[in-house]
């Protein structure tokens, strides 16, 4: 067995907490998470404590938690075969200075309030945690592997470190029967020698995935819904194709033209409607002919793609096939197809089988997370969703069904690329080749892309081709916003090396923004490294960022 001793930082003891493996330690600093000191198991309406003889198998009546070291992880697997499991709860004592900052990620989407704050045990901290150091070795990270069957955040402060793994389904507890659930798997790393904060939290975020899905090439191009919004239609769709063609660059890496709400055919209950539509199979009366419309745009220079909201249901789904109503989602206008029933997932495979029968070669796909718990991810403070409601399977964890439901989508998309858009990229992570990482921009106003953009693409960026490449979301270049801000925007994005994506509305296209789409274009098509916020530690929107190894200072006020 390989000498292991125990670590020891600056700022905080980690010395009952994790495990250095010292033959490895000079190429990437893994470390061996300890086993908690405390265990405990949430059923339905009460807590227990659970009792273990070696502090890897923990017992109470007929829940067993065990836990099994993997190389440098450490794997949390559960039985409870008699009763309805809400959460299974693990804690260690972790002596940490109160002002040392520390960074979570979100559950789906950031909505401009993700930053290092000091810690702080009532605030959750989804998936994983960075904990800075004033020291390269004092930065600490813990998290869960992406694509877990749990919904898991930590708690950090008051001398305790806290993991809760909610194996909810909906709103009751799952009934997992005879099986055993792999509820979650442990990984933490620390800094190393030379390495900044960015630099180990990136590392860490490819411990987390290791097998991503990426995009063959960087992912640039064109989408209507920042000046359209979602008064759309396929003449608009290519006169906005065209005014950018030109100023696409040459090469085998062509753009994409998204097309976003408002293709597919209406509700009788809400007629015009585009973000709620009926049948995404089939287009309304803007859009004659889907197949012919991707033909053109690809006669333009650009690949076609393409919005949809998979769990939208048609008005006429039996009752038996729809989610209940809760808060949230209880508008009996907008019924949602329940994901665990089979023939809902079919429908779905179908509706994505189509749009690769129609050619397009990006799928946008939007409000899942919404639409299953009806809540957005910062809304999901004390609970994910209503309390007391089921799906019609409720062996499956909540975080199962996500699971199912996005690789169903995978499955049916075939070789097109998927855009993730209020996903939960923790489980999005090596099955999407992008995903949406903040909440929209805007066309109308500069301040929500100031908070929505800027603050995303800062602090999510770590995630950049580790899980997916990171949709930090679009310019709207329209006459309501400034082009002076605007233009920093376009040259963040075009240089952070994530995906570029921009809505040009034609009237606010002369000659200062083709100058600068073209070099922004032409900046994005290309492999570059991938853009660091040297000031994320103390803003919540970094100003001064190395963009291809130059300094770069923005003004986002």
């Amino acid at each position: 067995m390989q000498r292991r001793k125990f670590l020891t930082l600056a700022g905080a003891s980690l010395a009952s907490l994790l495990v250095l493996n010292t033959v490895a330690d000079a190429a990437t600093r893994p470390v061996l998470v300890r086993p908690p000191a405390r265990v405990r198991v949430q059923l339905e309406g009460e807590t227990h404590a659970l009792a273990s003889a070696d502090k890897l198998t923990w017992h109470y009546r007929d829940v067993t938690v065990r836990l099994l070291p993997q190389g440098t992880a450490l794997a949390v697997r559960v039985q409870c075969p008699g009763a309805a499991l809400r959460a299974v709860v693990l804690e260690w004592q972790y002596d940490i200075i109160p002002t040392i900052p520390v960074l979570g990620d979100a559950w789906e989407r950031t909505y401009g309030d993700v930053q290092f704050q000091p810690a702080s045990f009532g605030r959750q901290l989804p998936w994983y945690f960075v904990q800075h150091g004033a020291k390269p070795a004092a930065t600490v990270c813990f998290g869960v592997k992406t694509g877990c069957n749990t919904l898991c955040y930590w708690q950090v402060g008051e001398g305790v470190l806290r993991l809760t793994l909610d194996a909810s389904s909906a709103g009751v507890g799952v009934q997992l029967g005879p099986r055993e659930l792999l509820a979650a798997t442990i990984v933490a790393t620390a800094g190393q020698a030379g390495e900044d904060t960015f630099a180990t939290a990136r590392r860490f975020c490819g411990m987390l995935c290791p097998i991503p899905r990426l995009p063959r090439q960087p992912v640039y191009g064109i989408n209507d819904w920042y000046f359209a919004y979602g008064n759309n239609s396929a003449d608009l769709i290519l006169q906005h194709t065209r005014l950018l063609a030109d100023l696409m660059p040459a090469g085998d890496n062509r753009p994409f033209s998204v097309i976003d709400a408002g293709w597919a055919a209406y509700s009788p209950a809400l007629p015009g409607d585009c973000c709620w539509q009926d049948d995404f199979s089939r287009p309304n009366a803007k859009f004659p002919d889907m197949a012919r419309l991707g033909g053109d745009i690809r006669q333009l220079g650009m690949r076609p793609g393409l919005w949809t909201r998979p769990l939208c249901a048609p008005h006429d789904t039996p009752a038996s096939r729809l989610l209940p109503p809760i808060a949230g989602r209880n508008d009996p206008r907008k019924p949602v197809l329940d994901p665990t029933i089979a023939e809902n997932i079919a429908l779905i495979q179908r509706n994505f089988a189509t749009y690769q029968s129609w050619g397009y070669e990006l799928v946008k796909h939007d409000f899942s997370t919404f639409d299953l718990l009806g809540r957005w991810g910062f809304e999901m403070t004390d609970s994910f969703t209503t309390p007391g409601w089921r799906f019609h399977d409720n062996t499956r964890t909540t975080a199962e069904v996500i699971l199912d439901l996005y690789r169903a989508i995978r499955q049916a998309a075939g070789p097109a690329y998927l855009i993730g858009c209020d996903t939960v990229g923790h489980l999005a992570a090596g099955l999407f080749e992008l995903n949406r990482i903040g909440d929209d921009t805007s066309g109308l106003e500069w301040d929500r892309t100031r908070k929505m953009g800027v603050n995303t693409l800062g602090f999510r960026l770590v995630q950049h081709n580790k899980f997916f490449a990171a949709d930090g979301d679009c310019v709207g270049l329209t006459p309501k916003v400034p082009w002076a801000q605007n233009e920093q925007w376009l040259r963040l994005l075009a240089g952070s090396g994530a995906p570029l994506l921009v809505s040009a509305q034609p009237e606010a296209v002369g000659a200062a923004q083709k100058i600068a789409l073209k070099t922004a274009f032409t900046q994005a098509a290309k492999v570059q490294p991938v853009g660091e916020p040297l000031d994320w530690l103390t803003t919540p929107r970094p100003r001064r960022w190395r963009l291809d190894g130059q300094v770069v200072d923005f003004d986002w006020s």
